[in-house]
């Protein structure tokens, strides 16, 4: 199942099971809020006496509420959404709301088509006494238009021949969960639990703004199991030197405030310019000790993978890099190099800073000195000259991937493919060596 929709009298326990499902299976669930409560809130409409503007309201939510379903189901997650429409049908026949009945034929058609329904049900008395309880009077219904609301819904699910589980939620509240759990198949993943097969230490290299960072965003929006499945990474860490030079900088300007020198960079365009070569090996030496501490802490049973992240230029840039991690790093790695000229690096580069926080970490942008002195030719291709293939370092042979990541997209469907199509010979290659 991909998309399951929660439905039931008011306080009957909805919010609170999948707040729940959502904490405890973060890998493996999205959750939507009830549609109708989030446009009541947000525009402060009476549920009672804003009809119409409600039904207007909805209308023009549902597009970009299918989207978000859409979005978190096509990541691979399991999409639980709390309430739906049909439910609002029904108590627009309990309450004689002629305008949404009169409406909702021409919508429901468009409507997402859930794999199943589950009915926390409870008694229309017992529901009752939990909104006193509750106190939250904006949402309280009385009990005989519950018990009209739900004969309604019975026969919108009857007409419509839903898959409707129903779970009796008149009992303690771990025996309610215990049973969405089974019924969805939701099974508590130990940290003992093995997933697919994983990359378990990938180096990301390329030119600033070659899409590194788009990488990683996407990977962090796939569920756990679609990511392993169809990209071999597990849950993961990044490691990226850029922070670490970005604070060597702003402790160059604590210093340049107490009237002393600068120790590794310049101002430059409202950013900095590395003074100090030596910084180059001292990053990689930086980041090999935090993936040695890292993988030290890491299961592999769990299938963990860190990425270490990083951009080198010059006629050895990559060389000396590589060269200069541990060989047990070397041993466990493979390498992805995400392809762009130096002028779509540019513009990317350009494109992603921000005038009015010009010295932020997020948006900052290397000055075009910098960047055609650093970065405007690099070895990579010389190391590497197939698109797959394995690079000799001091003995050990790394497995390697070239992704060409031109033209620029954000589109999943896009993306998803590009990355797929490295990652997979890439993964073969590591089991070759």
């Amino acid at each position: 199942m991909k998309h399951v929709v929660f439905e039931g009298l008011p306080a009957v326990g909805k919010s609170e099971a999948l707040e729940l499902l959502a904490r405890f299976y973060p890998e493996r669930v999205r959750v939507l809020p009830e549609l109708v409560k989030e446009i009541v809130n947000a525009r402060r409409l009476d549920l009672f006496r804003d009809r119409s503007e409600l039904t207007a309201a909805l209308v023009d939510a549902l597009p970009a509420r299918a989207a978000q379903i859409r979005e978190i189901t096509d990541a691979g997650f399991l999409c639980l959404e709390e309430s739906h429409l049909g439910v609002h049908w029904a108590y627009a026949h309990a309450l004689e709301d002629r305008g949404f009945l009169e409406t909702y034929p021409s919508i429901e058609a468009s409507l997402p088509r859930p794999d199943a329904y589950v009915r926390l049900a409870l008694p229309v008395a017992a529901s009752a006494a939990r909104q006193h309880a509750r106190s939250t009077p904006a949402f309280a219904v009385d009990r005989s238009p519950l018990e009209a609301m739900l004969g309604h819904l019975d026969r919108w699910h009857a007409e419509r021949g839903t898959s409707l589980l129903s779970i009796d939620a008149d009992r303690p509240a771990h025996a309610v969960l215990a049973e969405i759990e089974e019924r969805l198949s939701l099974r508590y993943a130990a940290s003992s639990e093995v997933p697919a097969e994983t990359f378990d230490v990938l180096f990301l290299l390329g030119r600033p703004a070659s899409g590194k960072s788009e990488f990683i965003d996407f990977m962090t929006t796939r569920s756990v199991d679609a990511r392993a499945e169809s990209f071999h990474i597990g849950p993961f860490d990044v490691l990226d030197d850029f922070p670490i030079l970005w604070a060597l900088f702003e402790d160059d300007d604590l210093w340049e405030a107490l009237d002393r020198p600068r120790l590794y960079s310049r101002r430059c365009n409202w950013n900095y310019a590395i003074t100090d070569p030596e910084l180059w090996p001292f990053l990689i030496a930086k980041l090999d000790r935090a993936a040695a501490t890292r993988l030290a802490q890491t299961d592999r049973r769990n299938r963990e993978t860190v990425i270490v992240e990083f951009s080198r230029g010059g006629p050895s840039g990559y060389a000396d890099a590589l060269s200069a991690f541990s060989d047990d790093l070397l041993r466990r790695a493979a390498i992805l190099y995400v392809s762009v000229s130096f002028e779509e690096s540019w513009r990317r580069n350009l494109a992603r800073y921000d005038e009015d926080d010009k010295g932020g970490i997020l948006t900052h942008s290397v000055p075009r000195e910098e960047m055609e002195k650093t970065y405007g030719t690099d070895d990579w291709f010389e190391l590497a000259p197939d698109g797959v293939g394995t690079i000799d370092v001091r003995g050990i042979p790394v497995p390697y991937a070239t992704m060409g990541n031109e033209p620029e997209s954000t589109d999943p469907n896009v993306l998803g493919p590009r990355y797929r199509s490295a990652l997979d010979p890439l993964f073969d290659a590591c089991g070759r060596r």
